[in-house]
């Protein structure tokens, strides 16, 4: 195969170059217009594409890496696939390839982030994905020196998650069923629907789950029985999560009244023609026949769909009006995890139940049993009782 010049490329010249060599390059706005939720999935292919024609094996070799060896979830891949594709502009105007890079064009590409005002963190995990790349490039012996070695993290301030006090918390988990005593007429999918919410909203509070291990939750791993369910976090990781009698009931509610009628999907059937329609004065009606949804899904919406990561959001952000604040899927995972430890709850446990790989992440609820453990040191402290 020939060499590609390293000049940047207009979007003209460069679908020009890849369909030289073989390489389709469909555009993107027609093909997401046409095909909604098949053009997310086939997002890293298309911004693939977008790179320079010398990148993408590059790219598409890491992101199988990302994907087959460390197991990473999708929107973690996508993440990666963002944060590279800026580099690889980045060094397109500098008549670079990432194979290429040196030291001075990673601190430049930094320089050039913190001049555009971008946050800290954000700063910080371009530079993560850029040091896993090119982790990645050496022991496939694709490079033979590190441009991101000894490139010091950006100081980021620590943020302190934000969390429902306790009777905020309530009145979220209350907040389903009130609005639906305050309606005239309580239809049938109404109270579905205020069950199913309930149920969601014990389980973001119970179990402190991610929304998007929410929405891909199976019937199979809820174990009602005995009192857990299996939940599969980042980079596709098992952990067992209990689950409290509140929990459980409100669980057991939504199967038994509320998903059975979610599930039902309605579908018109023509009822056959007469053998002489010409003498048939009465109009063929269509038959409305009720057939049950078989996914496999926990959580369903209207007639059996999978349910999306922002209706969740609607629906906790509706939920928690009623508490006077605005909260999201993970504040309630926040919101756990603070009243446990405020409750004594030690680290580790927290640790296992939230799904973190690293202490380090959970240790950011330390601070929420100073109290705790001011009173416990001057009960048990000699010197720390007044004489």
């Amino acid at each position: 195969m020939p060499s590609i010049c390293c000049e940047p490329f207009s979007p003209q010249q460069r679908r020009s170059k890849l369909r030289l060599y073989g390489m389709s390059f469909p555009n993107p706005l027609h093909h997401f217009s046409l095909c909604p939720i098949t053009g997310i999935l086939n997002l890293f292919s298309l911004l693939l594409l977008m790179a320079s024609a010398a990148n993408p094996g590059v790219l598409s070799g890491f992101l199988d890496y990302l994907r087959i060896e460390k197991g990473l979830a999708r929107l973690s891949i996508t993440a990666y696939t963002t944060d590279i594709l800026q580099f690889a502009e980045f060094l397109e105007e500098r008549k670079r390839l990432l194979l290429t890079a040196r030291r001075s064009d990673v601190r430049e590409f930094l320089q050039q982030l913190f001049s555009t005002r971008v946050d800290g963190r954000s700063v910080g995990r371009k530079l993560s994905a850029l040091r896993h790349l090119y982790r990645y490039l050496l022991l496939d012996k694709r490079i033979e020196h590190d441009p991101t070695l000894n490139i010091e993290s950006p100081r980021q301030w620590k943020v302190l998650p934000k969390s429902l006090a306790r009777d905020e918390v309530e009145s979220t988990l209350a907040s389903p069923a009130a609005q639906l005593t305050n309606r005239h007429r309580i239809s049938k999918d109404a109270a579905a629907l205020a069950a199913r919410d309930r149920a969601m909203l014990e389980l973001l509070y119970a179990g402190a789950l991610r929304v998007s291990e929410m929405v891909n939750a199976t019937l199979e791993d809820l174990k009602l029985d005995a009192g857990y369910m299996l939940v599969r976090g980042k980079g596709d990781k098992e952990r067992i999560v209990p689950l409290g009698k509140p929990a459980q009931d409100a669980l057991s509610e939504y199967l038994a009244q509320g998903r059975p009628v979610l599930a039902e999907r309605k579908s018109k059937n023509s009822q056959p023609l007469a053998k002489n329609p010409r003498r048939s004065r009465d109009p063929i009606e269509p038959t409305v026949e009720v057939v049950r949804s078989n996914s496999p899904v926990l959580f369903v919406a209207r007639g059996g769909r999978r349910l999306t990561r922002q209706r969740v959001w609607q629906m906790v952000g509706a939920a928690s009006a009623a508490s006077g604040r605005h909260a999201s899927p993970h504040m309630m995972r926040h919101s756990c995890a603070t009243h446990m430890v405020e409750n004594g709850a030690d680290l580790r446990t927290v640790q296992t139940i939230l799904g973190h790989a690293d202490i380090s992440t959970t240790q950011v609820y330390t601070h929420l049993a100073l109290d705790r453990l001011r009173t416990v040191y001057q009960k048990h402290h000699p010197r720390a009782k007044a004489r």
